[in-house]
């Protein structure tokens, strides 16, 4: 029985897909907050149940007959660390006998500010005894793709990365990677820093989104702190915005960057580039 939490999410769903092109739909469990989401899972023969990142109680119930999980990480910045806490500890009261977590690329040496609640659950996770993977997820393409409609309406994509190099890859490719090592032995023990194959630029962004919608876009590199307050007026809440304009000053310093193609080794296939992403967008 393989499970995994945060199902009905952004990523949680691609890995419910992957799982089904490999597995019975009925070895696959979906951990969700709101049932109500997860309605076409149930649908296709998947085990939905109840349980919230908070509540260990009811986390120890959903993980019963449990054999591996995926523990996707919380997408409640600062609260990640008691979350991932709450997951650990039920799922060794449940017996789960395997665990892998989608923490951040480089998280040790990572210059992100979001490698603190990740560095906490993979101490966590090493000392639980529970045999585990560390799939240390790089960028998701989508992040800065959701600023493509704006950037192409002014004319401008703006940012604080500089011209750090980004080696993301959608999360599909994530997800295919979080399938496999659920899915096959071997990989306990084992830490993947997972990137796309190639990397690029947010000038170099700017330049395919022009060839490719006809518009010309330019890039305008702002400071971090001038990068959160443009996004906080366009609306974004403040701890969202502080925390984007900290990842694009971390990718700056190389925070995103990887070119060991771990990645497509691990899936069989080149990673979508960013061109194949923008051309899928448009």
């Amino acid at each position: 029985m393989i499970a995994l939490t945060g199902a009905t999410g952004q990523l949680g769903q691609f890995v419910v897909a992957e799982l089904l092109k490999r597995v019975a739909a009925n070895q696959i469990i979906a951990i969700v907050r709101n049932p109500a989401k997860a309605e076409s899972l149930s649908k296709q023969g998947v085990l939905v149940r109840q349980a919230d990142y908070n509540d260990q109680a009811a986390l120890a119930q959903a993980l019963k007959g449990v054999d591996k999980l995926l523990l996707i990480s919380s997408s409640e910045v600062g609260q990640r660390t008691a979350q991932h806490r709450n997951i650990i500890s039920a799922a060794k009261e449940a017996g789960v006998k395997y665990i892998a977590y989608t923490s951040l690329l480089h998280a040790d040496t990572s210059p992100l500010g979001l490698h603190v609640e990740h560095v906490a659950t993979e101490k966590m996770l090493a000392e639980s005894a529970i045999p585990y993977t560390l799939l240390r997820n790089g960028w998701y393409s989508e992040n800065y793709l959701a600023s493509v409609p704006p950037a192409l309406a002014h004319g401008v994509f703006i940012g604080a990365a500089g011209e750090g190099k980004i080696a993301s890859a959608t999360r599909a490719d994530y997800a295919a990677a979080a399938a496999r090592v659920l899915i096959e032995e071997g990989h306990a023990g084992k830490i993947y820093e997972l990137a796309g194959d190639t990397s690029w630029t947010l000038s170099e962004l700017a330049a395919l989104l022009s060839h490719a919608s006809g518009k010309q876009v330019v890039y305008q590199n702002l400071s971090q702190a001038e990068f959160a307050a443009a996004l906080k007026s366009a609306g974004l809440p403040d701890d969202l915005a502080e925390l984007l304009a900290d990842s694009d000053a971390g990718a700056a310093k190389g925070g995103l960057f990887d070119d060991s193609a771990t990645l497509s080794k691990l899936i069989g296939r080149p990673t979508t580039t960013i061109q194949q992403s923008i051309n899928a967008l448009l």
